[in-house]
Formats: C-alpha cells, structure tokens, sequence
C-alpha cells in the first residue's frame, strides 16, 4: 500500500492524526526536494577529488560533436607512399596536418569513442582482408596424393572388381570396400588434424600479428591494439618497434629505421623532420625514439596491400615428419618387395601343384585347365599379395606425428609458450645448451631503486634521504632522470598517484625522482632537448643535451652502467655541492662501491653531467650534433636497483641440469652483479668448480680455438654484446651443441636466427625479436623455456612408443602372413581383418599413446642428440621381444590351432584374428613406458588412453560376434575367448622381463658396421 497517496490523497475526511500525518509528509518530500537540489548546485561548484571516472555516453551528441577533417583521406596516404615533400609543404607541413586531422601534437585525440568511429569512418580501420584459407577438401585431396595411399587405392580398385566377379556382388565386395573405408579412414582423419593445426595456425597468427603500439589519447599515453589505431593518432616508437601505420615524424631524437621489409634495403635510413619525415607502416626501428602522425592505415598502406596477398603456410614438414616419411617409404618398399616375392611363390605353387583344395587336391589339374579358374587363382593370389602391401605399409606414422605436435602446441599455449615454427617442438627436445638472459628471464623485472650514493656518502633512496642533499644536485638528478628517459609519467593533478609507463629500469628511475621532489611537467616546460643519444646495448648508455629556457648554456646528462660512466669522469659531486677532482685513489672507492652493490645483486647506475657554454655546442642548421660530449665529466650519484630473481627459477635450472642441459646466463651487468644473480639462481653452485664467468670484451678477443675450448666451461657471460651472443651461439654450435636461445632486443635477432631455437620474449620482447623467433614466451619467464622444454622431449618419446607399437604390429602381421602363406599357400589373417588391425592401431594407437604429456622421468635423461636413430635399442629390444612372442603364438595356432582347440579351420582362424587384436591390445599398455618397467603408472591420469582402450574391446567383440560375415569370422565361446586374453595377456610379465635386459648404448647400425669388419 502506498502510504504517501493514502495521506496525500484528496477528498478524503481528514480527522486529526490525518492532518498531523500530512503534515509529517509534507516536511519529509520537501527536505528530500531540498537536499537534492543543493546537491546539484554544490557539485557544479565543488571541484571533488576524481576517485572514479563517470562516463557519460549519449551516441546522438558524440556524433553531432565529432570533428570535420580538413584534407581527404587520398591526399593523405599518397603523401608518404610517394614521399611527396612539396605535397606536404602545401597541406602545411607536419604541424598543419595536426590540426586538418583534429589532432594535438601533446594530447594526441581528444575525443572519444564516437570520434575514433567516425576517423575509421572516414580513413578505414588498420586491418587487411585476409585471403581465402584452404577448405577441408583441399586437406582431402592432399592426403589422397600420398604414393602408398594410391597404391592402396589400385589395389582396393582390382581387389573390388575381381572379388565382385568371383563371388557375386552380394559377397564379392567385402575386401575391396573395406581397402576403401580403411583409405576414407586414413584421410579424413588426417585432413581433420591437418584443418584443425591450420584453424590453430591462423589463430596463433593473429595473437602475433596483434601487436601492442604506445599512443597518447586524452593526454594520457597507453597501449592500443594496432587494429584500433586511427589517422590523428600520435605514436610513440622506440628501438625495436614496428611502426603500425603510415605516418610523419612528429617529434623525436636520432631515429633511424630498417625498410628491407619494404625496400629490401639493409642500409638504416634517418629519419628527420626536416629531410624525411616519412615512415611507412611495417618498417622497424633500430635506432633513437620518436612520436609520430597517423596519416593512413589499413589498406591505404604499402604494407597492408602486401599482406592481404600472403597466405601463411602451416603444412610446413617438421624434421621428425621426414625422418617418419623416409621410414615409412622404406617399410613400404620392403613391404611391395616381399608381396612380390609372395605372389611369384604362390603362382609357381599353384601351377606346380602344390597348393591343394579343402579336399587335400591340387588346385591346378593340368588335364581340366579352363581359362577362368586359371584367372580366379591368380585374382585370389593377386589379393593375397595385396594383404600383405597393406599390413607392411605403416600409415599411421605421419598421422601420430601431426597429432602430437598439435597437441602438444595446443598444451603449450595454456603453458605460456607461443609456436611459431612447428619444427622447434621437436628440438626443444634435443636441446642441450640453453643461453639465457637475465632481466625478466631470470628475475621479475620489477625494479626498485635501493641504493643510493652521493660522492662518497650513501642516502637514503626515498624522500627523506633528499633532506640532507644539496639543492643544486638534486636538481640536476632530476634534470638527469626526466629529460634523460624514454618513459613518461602522467599525473592529472597533484593529488593523484603518477602512472608511469616504459621499462622496467626507466619507471624505478622516475618513481625514485618522484619521490625525490621531481616535477616532470615542469622539466619540461623550462627545458629544451636540443640532442639525444639513446641506449643501446652496444653503448650501455644514454645521454641528453638540453638547454634551460632563457639561457644561451647547455648541460649533457648522461646515465648508464656505472663503471662506464665512472670512466668518463674526472671529477665528482659531494653531498654538500662542492665539485672535486677525481683522483686515483677516488676512483678507486668509486670502484669498491660499485662492486659492493653489485654483490648484494643490484644493477647500478650512475649519473653525470657536464655544464658547457653556447659557443661550445654546434649544432648544424638541419640536425643536431651526431655525437654528444662524454668526456671529463662530473659524477653526479650512484644508484643501486634490485631486481629479485623469480621464486621458481632456481628449481627450473636444476632440472635442466638433471636433464643434462648447460644453462649460461649472457648479460649487460657487469662482472659482480652478474656473478651474484648467477649464484642466487643456482647456476653457479658451490660444486661448480669448472665454471667461468668473464666478460663479452675477454671472450670477443679470444682466438677462435680458444673459444672453442672455453665456451663449454663459461657459465655467465657479464657486459656482453648481441654479437658476443652471437659469437657464443656460433661456437657452441660448431661443438656440435644443439642451442637454445632467449632474446628480447632488436639486437638479439642475428643469435636468435642462428640458434637451433630462437625464443624471444613476450611482454619485454621487441617485434623484431619476436620475429626472429621461433617461440615466444608470453610470460618472459625461464621456467616457462624448460616446460617448453619438456613438452620438446615429450613429442619425441610420444612418436618413439607409437613406432615402436606400429612396428610390433607390422612385423608380426607381416612375417605370420608370409611364412603362412609360403608354408601353405594360404593367409590366416585376410585383407578385411589386416585392415582392422590397421585402423585401430594407426588411428586409435596414435591418438592413445601420442597424446601422453611429459613425465618427471623425462627430464631426468640427457637430450637426445640431433643424429640419434629414431628406432633406439630400447625400442629394438622391446618390439622383437613383442613381435617374436606374437608371431611364435600365432604360428602355432595356423599349423596346429586345430587339433589343440579341436576346432574347425573358420573358428581356428578366428581365434588367431581375435588373439592377434587382443596383443596389441595388451601391448598398446607396454609401449607407455619404454623403459620403465611399470607400465600402469600415472595410467589413471591419462583418461583418453583408457577410453580408447574401451572402445577397441567393445569394436573387437562387435567385429567377431556381430560382423562375422563381412570380418570372416565366426562366434568364439566364452572359453575361446578366456584363452585368446590370457595367451594375449602373456605380453606382460614377457615386457617386464625383457626390460630388465641390458642393451648397449651404440646404436645398431654402428654395431651392424663392426659385424661387417670383422
């Protein structure tokens, strides 16, 4: 009931309590009225701390307010394609284009989401159309084109033409309908794997190409998608970006870029605002920092029409899926050879007479010769032979390979680890030297300043430690940290906290400033950069020359690895301001705090300055100084940054060391520091007495048989450059070493493309980089590059227990098919049943024992080297272990199953179908472990093996009682089948024996070879 209307309503009677009741509501709504008024009226006026942000979204108004655009969108895209520089002159240069696009050269895009809509409107979006991917059908049709598949087919062709002819269609069609379904089988199963590693391809392709570019929108930078960049956008690049769109230089310092994407020139090209102002979408930056002008995106790009006509392969032939090819071919031939020698047998038999009826008579009688029984025993030998190409010919081989690479890519995605190159699954096995960085590999890239050093005297880092510094000197520091950095720092007012953005180092810096009193606006404002140097990893240091607003001097700030700058200086600052010389015996204390930071694991930095007067600077008309001064300068401070190592990193290098893998950290800190970080992650240990830890310069300089003698013991490799990296790649691999690499720096890409597998960095990772790989890691984490690891290793022990269980398979059908059928002119096993067996053995075998994930015993072997056999002596062992109790076993069923069982030959056949299916059945459990001897462990974890395993039973017991007629089989009793398990379970204890047996480590071939000597 509504209170309110009851009380308020008119023509009601109003008594006394009505009355006071009205009046009580009457002063409750006009206080609610009053209060809500005033709240209207105090908030235009009381400006409230921003403690969330209200949108206000109303499309009709954004619309109406969206900018006009004074200059067509075709003008525009020409201008830097043709590098038109009149052109430009003419709309108004750089800084006109700014304000026709309804830009800001500081705020960038000002508008908001109805205004990025209306710009894709009126420019297009920065997307490509992508070409039309490859149907199923096509995977289809390129599975059908294998050799042996059309061999297969020829044979189904004849074995359903002639097997209709002699039986009638209504029985005549069994074999070669069943060639038929085993082929249909074969190829859509893999066209399915093939379509679906495509769909994934695409997939991986477009997190890759959807790079991250830094803009500024609002006055506040962030990081966009390059899909949703637009013209009027100001983009912010640095060494190793790729520029996301064409545009011109806004603003910037000693920028060069590499066109050979473009141009296929290798020479960098400068970019300026003056001579060429024009940067073009896809080209990298090796050199300096900029902003730029968004000017055309999408396919009003040279890059984007280059790219809407590439169409990625991702049928790329991985090392492994060769090797695989080769053997199958290999077992194929061997395979057409013996059905050759079969058929050449079994014709003479017949026409010899001695192959005899159910009667115990020749079946050739030379005095009753017609034409169609000699035609009917030749089909009937023809499809014989035919039993034995498809028994030989492994099919499945090919099929287990892409299923586990798919799989195994498919797990290591949810591992953080991105494939771009399917072949670096497979060597990630064979790894044994992994070279890898520090920052962020190793440690979490979460920098703090901890350390701080004024002359001689240390501080303390924060606010309070300001308190007692010179004026003058803090000045400079901040001078030094905020005009000297590539980072920005965004603060809307003064009482907000700073979001500061940039690299790990430069955002410690800056929130260290901050914290010092730094104002990065007002820098800013009172200073010109006339010239910038950036860091590279060459020169380990970065400087700025700068001048103050209103004077004619300038001051160069440098900042870098500590003992470089220290080499520079000539004098030094105390705490108090005072300016003194730098003498040897300083120098030298200079040295021991440097290295006492650097053994408690911090990265330092110092900082220095030098004052000089305007006719000391020349600066030419066009550009500035190529070269800043960095000599005798004044050493401001020293700061010490910690970056801790990752919690789980030490326990990841001690596995690759139970793996036999050599980890080598390569770095840009010096010797102390290096040799700390490398003793807190484990890889330098108290045993290690071998280990070396030099410096990029000592090695560099070693004659190449030294590096080759050395390069095995060095295990942290401090103040080294991309080409130590390099250097130290070619060296291991020339040792016949099998390298692994991490790299996160334009720089790194010549050792990362060296490497037998490059794997650049996710989040710290250039686009250069990235490309250079072949695996990503999404979270720049070390442990991440051994669970890739392991993934590598598990591939390849995945496809050696399904060779080794489809060559026990093979061999066994083969011989027991071959003796039988030279013993006594016929086959136990038909054409139907073989293919039975080949099914679920390449099909459902692969998709069981190809899809095991990585064991904790398999980073306790060594890694298997790059010449290793694919059939080890293990595997020898185990399969002619299996094979030969199969073929013995079936043997004896064929000559003498009958007066054993007292059977008759359908059902003696039936039992040597049904035991056969039951071995590899029980085998399939075997070829889990290849060498260890319990086969059942960790069995409960993998739940599609034990569903496949159900499903082959289930299909068996279909096949025998159900389909007799089309599999040639007949019912088995309860007993027959209790004996077909329990000889087929004998597989067991037989597998558990045999394992115990020792083998030697050389492989058989090599063993073959010394036969041969002797």
């Amino acid at each position: 009931m509504d209170f309110a209307a009851f009380f308020l309503a008119p023509g009601r009677r109003i008594t006394l309590p009505h009355k006071r009741w009205r009046m009580a509501m009457t002063v409750i709504y006009s206080c609610r009225s009053i209060c809500t008024l005033a709240k209207k009226k105090l908030n235009t006026i009381i400006l409230r701390s921003p403690s969330y942000i209200a949108v206000d979204i109303d499309e009709a108004d954004d619309r109406s307010s969206s900018p006009a655009f004074d200059v067509d969108a075709e003008v525009l895209s020409t201008v830097v394609r043709g590098k038109k520089l009149d052109d430009l002159h003419r709309l108004g240069g750089v800084g006109g284009l700014v304000g026709k696009l309804a830009s800001h050269a500081d705020a960038g895009i000002v508008g908001g989401i109805g205004d990025l809509r209306r710009r894709q409107e009126v420019f297009g979006s920065n997307t490509y159309p992508k070409p039309k991917p490859k149907g199923f059908f096509w995977f289809v049709y390129e599975a059908l084109n294998d050799f042996f598949l059309l061999i297969l087919i020829g044979c189904a062709v004849v074995s359903l033409g002639f097997g209709i002819k002699e039986n009638g269609i209504k029985d005549g069609w069994y074999d070669g309908a069943s060639i038929f379904l085993a082929i249909f089988l074969v190829a859509v199963v893999s066209s399915v794997s093939n379509f679906r590693q495509m769909k994934r391809f695409d997939k991986l392709a477009g997190e890759c190409n959807n790079i991250h570019a830094s803009v500024i929108r609002d006055g506040r930078r962030q990081d966009v998608s390059i899909f949703d960049i637009v013209v009027g956008d100001i983009v912010f690049l640095k060494i190793g970006d790729q520029v996301p769109a064409d545009g011109l230089f806004l603003e910037g310092h000693s920028l060069q870029v590499d066109e050979s994407s473009m141009t296929g020139e290798c020479q960098p090209i400068d970019i300026d605002a003056q001579k060429n102002p024009f940067l073009t979408s896809g080209v990298k930056v090796v050199d300096g920092y900029a902003r730029m002008l968004v000017t055309a995106v999408g396919m009003d790009t040279a890059w984007g029409e280059m790219m809407s006509t590439i169409t990625r392969e991702t049928t790329e032939s991985t090392p492994l899926q060769e090797r695989l090819q080769k053997l199958t071919s290999s077992i194929g031939k061997i395979g057409i050879a013996v059905a050759i020698l079969v058929f050449a047998v079994l014709t003479i038999r017949y026409f010899t007479g001695s192959t005899i009826d159910e009667n115990g008579q020749p079946k050739f009688d030379k005095s009753n010769v017609t034409a169609n029984g000699v035609i009917s025993a030749i089909v009937e030998i023809f499809q014989q032979a035919v039993t034995i190409i498809v028994v030989a010919i492994p099919e499945g081989l090919p099929l287990a390979v892409t299923l586990t690479l798919a799989f195994s890519m498919k797990r290591m995605m949810k591992d953080h680890a991105l494939v771009r190159r399917l072949s670096a699954c497979e060597t990630m096995g064979s790894v044994t030297t992994i070279c890898t960085d520090k920052t962020g590999t190793l440690t979490l890239n979460q920098m703090m300043v901890t350390g701080f050093w004024v002359g001689e005297e240390k501080v303390e880092p924060g606010g309070d430690g300001a308190i007692s510094i010179d004026r003058r000197i803090l000045r400079f520091i901040h001078q030094g940290v905020g005009l000297n950095t590539t980072g920005s720092v965004y603060r809307p007012n003064s009482v907000s906290e700073p979001d500061i953005t940039g690299s790990p180092t430069e955002k410690a810096l800056l929130y260290w400033a901050i914290g010092l009193g730094m104002d990065v606006q007002e820098l800013k404002r009172s200073f010109e950069i006339v010239h910038v140097e950036a860091f590279n990893s060459e020169k380990k240091r970065s400087g700025v020359l700068v001048r103050e607003n209103g004077r004619a001097a300038t001051i160069t700030h440098w900042k870098g690895a500590a003992e470089m700058i220290l080499d520079r200086c000539s004098s030094y600052l105390e705490r108090n301001g005072m300016i003194r010389e730098m003498d040897a015996e300083k120098r030298r204390k200079f040295d021991l705090i440097i290295k006492d930071m650097a053994a408690r694991s911090l990265r330092c930095i110092a900082f220095a300055y030098k004052e000089s007067e305007a006719e000391d600077v020349h600066v030419d008309e066009d550009v500035a100084v190529r070269k800043l001064d960095d000599e005798r300068l004044t050493l401001l401070g020293l700061v010490g940054l910690k970056d801790p190592c990752r919690p789980e990193v030490r326990t990841a290098i001690e596995s690759c060391r139970n793996a036999g893998v050599d980890v080598k950290m390569i770095t840009g800190d010096n010797v102390f520091t290096a040799r700390a970080i490398a003793i807190e992650c484990g890889i330098l240990g108290g045993d290690d007495f071998d280990g070396l830890v030099i410096e990029g310069k000592e090695f560099r300089n070693y004659s190449t048989e030294q590096r080759l003698e050395m390069v095995d013991r060095i295990r942290v490799m401090a103040r080294s450059s991309p080409f130590d990296k390099l250097l130290m790649v070619e060296s291991l691999k020339q040792k016949g070493r099998v390298v692994a690499v991490t790299g996160d720096g334009t720089n790194d890409a010549p050792a990362l493309k060296e490497a037998d597998v490059g794997l650049s960095m996710g989040i710290q990772g250039t686009e250069v980089a990235k490309e250079s790989s072949d695996i990503i890691i999404m979270d720049d984490n070390f442990d991440t590059v051994v669970t890739v690891m392991r993934w590598g290793r598990c591939v390849y022990n995945n496809i050696q227990k399904f060779l080794q269980f489809q060559l026990t398979v093979n061999v066994a059908a083969l011989v027991i098919n071959f003796v039988s059928a030279i013993a006594s002119g016929e086959v136990p096993l038909t054409t139907v049943q073989l293919l039975w067996v080949n099914l679920i053995m390449d099909t459902m075998g692969a998709l069981a024992l190809a899809t095991d994930r990585p064991t904790k015993e398999l980073m306790k072997k060594p890694p298997v080297g790059r010449t290793e056999p694919l059939i080890s002596n293990i595997m020898w062992r185990n399969l002619m272990a299996q094979a030969l109790f199969q073929i013995a076993v079936l043997l004896v069923f064929q000559f003498a199953g009958k007066s054993l069982f007292g059977v008759s030959e359908k059902i003696n056949n039936a039992i040597i179908f049904n035991t056969f299916v039951l071995c590899q059945v029980f085998n399939e459990f075997n070829a889990r472990k290849l060498e260890k001897k319990n086969v059942f462990d960790g069995i409960h974890r993998n739940k599609l093996f034990l569903g496949i395993i159900a499903v082959t039973l289930i299909l068996q017991v279909m096949m025998v009682e159900l389909l007799k007629r089309f599999a040639g089989t007949e019912r088995l009793g309860w007993g027959q089948w209790g004996i077909c398990a329990g000889i087929a379970a004998l597989s067991w204890p037989i597998a558990w024996f045999v394992k115990r047996i020792p083998v030697s480590s050389t492989p058989v071939s090599k063993l073959l070879a010394r036969c041969k000597v002797f």
